[in-house]
């Protein structure tokens, strides 16, 4: 399966679009907003460009992509009026899969410009938008063109589905599952965990390559808390999809066989692993690294926890289900899915992890 021609958050602005089913990364983004903020405000005090080149990667096609513009469009302002010094012009590069929605993004431009205008009374700075389709797995933009780059719950999708997954007969090493798991074998662990460092070497040196000397990078992806690959956090998650994909085969809804061959191109590093790798890579000072938690939000309009966090995840996977085992599952996985997240809820708590990372160019 090609990932980079088929995965795509849901488009659109309908129930089950990730415009509508974004609440929990829009949540995570508010939590380190005071470090993106703090970041890039500190990046123009020191170089105080006229022309500030920004990148938002992974940038899917829900509210959040214009929340953060607007932001960061307000932090630099802050500072250029404390320092007494015009505002730059904003190049903001809007990157994500080719398969992507844009076309929300873009038809939404015209009330964010104006709405902008409306609350600066007309004085608001250039800002320009357009969108680069391609994985960040690679390069992107020219050398040197960037000051800052953003990307809020992407890194921790790999650029594939791990090839060492399949056995030389082309069969599946991870049966029943479609991630690592207790009743996985040490060796599908080992296939995410290279795939992982492919990747972020690969995204480190492109970025490398498109940040100026001094430009800075902030990073919110999901991650683990040790070195067991197995917890109650993101893993288990996976492990709920999973028993809900076994309730459909046991239904006869879904061939067990096409469950076998499906596995996610997902990888949760742990804090030691981000630090080896940019380390190895050898671009970037890693300035900051924090672990933390999103608490679990309360009900609202009569939806549980579980049901807003399968309505979040089938806004996210629905691409990729949907070529796999078609779209006539979907309900009932997520159904089956919600209501388990519920129940293990009221058994205690799942608490999955998020890292937010500061990262600075070298010379």
């Amino acid at each position: 399966m090609d990932v980079e021609k088929v995965f795509h958050m849901t488009g659109g602005v309908g129930v089950t679009s990730y415009a509508k089913n974004s609440s929990l990364q829009k949540k995570a983004s508010d939590i380190v907003k005071h470090i993106t903020t703090g970041t890039i405000q500190e990046l123009f005090l020191t170089t105080t460009p006229k022309s500030l080149g920004i990148a938002d990667l992974g940038c899917s096609s829900g509210p959040n992509t214009l929340t953060f513009i607007k932001d960061i469009v307000e932090a630099v302002e802050r500072t250029s009026s404390k320092i007494l010094h015009p505002p730059p012009e904003f190049r903001v590069y809007l990157n994500d899969l080719p398969t992507n929605d844009f076309n929300s993004i873009f038809k939404a431009l015209p009330d964010f410009y104006r709405d902008l205008r409306k609350e600066k009374n007309g004085g608001c700075p250039f800002i320009f938008i357009g969108g680069y389709a391609g994985s960040f797995y690679g390069r992107l933009f020219p050398n040197n063109s960037l000051h800052f780059i953003y990307s809020s719950y992407s890194l921790h999708w790999l650029s594939k589905v791990p090839p060492a997954l399949k056995d030389e007969q082309g069969k599946s090493i991870n049966k029943g599952n479609i991630y690592i798991s207790e009743s996985s074998l040490p060796q599908v662990s080992q296939a995410y965990f290279k795939q992982f460092q492919e990747d972020f070497i690969l995204f480190l040196r492109s970025r490398s390559e498109e940040l100026v000397v001094g430009g800075q990078m902030v990073l919110i992806l999901l991650g683990r808390k040790d070195q067991d690959h197995v917890d109650r956090g993101n893993s288990f998650f996976w492990e709920l999809l999973s028993r809900s994909f076994a309730k459909l085969v046991l239904e006869g809804e879904v061939e067990e066989e096409k469950l076998d061959s499906y596995d996610v191109h997902f990888y949760a590093p742990s804090m030691n692993e981000i630090e080896d790798e940019v380390r190895k890579e050898g671009s970037f000072g890693l300035d900051r690294l924090e672990m933390f938690e999103i608490e679990r939000t309360e009900d609202k309009d009569g939806e549980s926890y579980g049901t807003a966090v399968a309505m979040t995840v089938r806004a996210i996977q629905e691409s990729m289900i949907c070529l796999h085992f078609g779209e006539k599952i979907l309900d009932n996985l997520f159904d089956n899915y919600g209501r388990m997240v519920d129940e293990e809820m009221a058994k205690e708590d799942i608490k999955p992890v998020t890292f937010a990372i500061v990262l600075r160019k070298l010379k």
